[in-house]
């Protein structure tokens, strides 16, 4: 059977899916990147402040990480590995212990589980539920953990929790940090329930949390709020699970993001950054006592990306073995804040949020931040929406942006809010 491409349209619009998203928005064909910078195949440039959805923390073909991914392919190193031991995963495994691990004092062992942040979650679920042999998990309001069907009962969105064409249940949603607003007493709806016999809440596997909420808008919880989370769970019994997959990595600042409150969880899911490169990666890492495991009982055929492993060594040992990213990225955080909140300022029904870099331009008026993200785009920066109904305009540039790249940006997103909130100045 020949498939023709119509009249007037693309091959991408006549053969892919109608459930693309992202090139809705776009609607230009990216050829080229480099650093903070994306190419159409016309020669235009855009500023990236999307980076890969946090996927690229070190930027589009970062070139050290290019020389040793190259390197390695070239002398025909394993690409296609399962979990079979490998010299890359090995080289990987003792960096990530040396640089991550140790230093912070976390007894960790380490999973890959398959190459996606959904792959991550997955097993940390079932995980939780082989050790605890318990059933229920806790979520948090306007979560988002991943697409497959483990990650959407524990995710809130209502459009993406439809998508699965199933009941999602074994899953309870709690309230986010401020979700019942800035008067409410953080957990004494979810300790009474846990405490009361006649709640009908059954004891959870574990708890899984985002220390910030990127798709569910931004949304960032205070150290105390996860220090209480943490002695909640602990006291009662319950696995704390910490979705790091895209605030992982530095981009709040800290490698992990929950470092800020001076907690261990129990289980942490890495992906997206991970990988150094933007190649698909993820790792599952638990407290030792928790592996639990039967070999194969979860696995999966692309668990074993040898090329990521790769970048992901190099990545480590460029930017962790001292504290100099992390410095970097809370500066220019704090630079991003100053500047956003002095924006928010001058417009009714405006604000900002975030941590380090990752940053948030809330609008009352949902539909503007839809507009601020399209004149963006017009003028070269990429930047996407978040929130439950989009109402968030969301930056996560590369940390490797400069000074004068962060202003860049800044300037065309002060420009698209000023043109779409004429004449609602403060």
């Amino acid at each position: 059977m020949t498939i023709l491409t119509l009249p007037g349209t693309s091959i991408f619009e006549s053969l892919e899916s109608e459930v693309r998203s992202y090139c809705r928005n776009w609607p230009t064909v990216f050829d080229t990147a480099r650093g903070s910078w994306i190419t159409d195949e016309s020669g235009r440039e855009y500023l990236d402040f999307f980076a890969g959805a946090g996927s690229l923390n070190y930027g589009h073909n970062n070139p050290v990480l290019k020389r040793a991914l190259l390197s390695y392919l070239e002398r025909d190193g394993i690409t296609h590995g399962l979990d079979m031991s490998t010299t890359a995963k090995r080289s990987l495994l003792e960096t990530f212990e040396d640089t991550i691990l140790r230093p912070r004092g976390l007894p960790y062992k380490v999973q890959f589980p398959g190459p996606t942040g959904t792959n991550a979650v997955e097993s940390a679920l079932k995980l939780a539920r082989k050790v605890t042999g318990r059933e229920s998990i806790v979520s948090f309001t306007n979560a988002f953990h991943g697409m497959t069907l483990g990650s959407l009962s524990v995710t809130g969105n209502a459009m993406k929790r439809a998508g699965a064409g199933i009941p999602l249940v074994h899953s309870t949603p709690m309230p986010f940090d401020n979700y019942l607003g800035a008067g409410a007493n953080d957990f004494e709806w979810f300790t009474r329930l846990l405490d009361d016999t006649g709640s009908g809440l059954n004891r959870p596997a574990a708890v899984i949390v985002e220390t910030v909420q990127g798709e569910g808008g931004v949304n960032v919880a205070r150290p105390e709020w996860l220090r209480a989370l943490a002695d909640l769970c602990r006291n009662r019994e319950i696995l704390l699970i910490v979705d790091d997959v895209q605030m992982g990595c530095g981009r709040t600042g800290p490698f992990f993001s929950f470092e800020v409150a001076g907690i261990q969880p129990d289980i942490v899911t890495l992906s997206k950054s991970i990988g150094g490169y933007g190649l698909p990666l993820a790792l599952t890492l638990f407290k030792r006592e928790l592996d639990v495991w039967s070999p194969g009982e979860h696995n999966g055929t692309f668990r074993g990306n040898n090329p990521a492993f790769v970048t992901a060594r190099v990545a480590l040992e460029q930017y962790w073995s001292d504290d100099h990213l992390e410095k970097s990225v809370l500066d220019k955080g704090e630079f991003l804040e100053h500047t956003l909140a002095e924006l928010a300022r001058g417009f009714r029904g405006v604000s900002s949020r975030g941590r380090g870099l990752v940053r948030g331009l809330a609008f009352e008026d949902a539909s503007q931040a839809g507009k601020v993200a399209q004149y963006a785009f017009e003028h070269g920066l990429l930047v996407e929406t978040a929130g439950p109904q989009d109402e968030v305009v969301k930056l996560l540039p590369p940390l490797t942006t400069t000074q004068d790249e962060l202003e860049h940006g800044l300037g065309i997103l002060i420009d698209a809010t000023v043109t779409v909130c004429a004449g609602q100045e403060a």
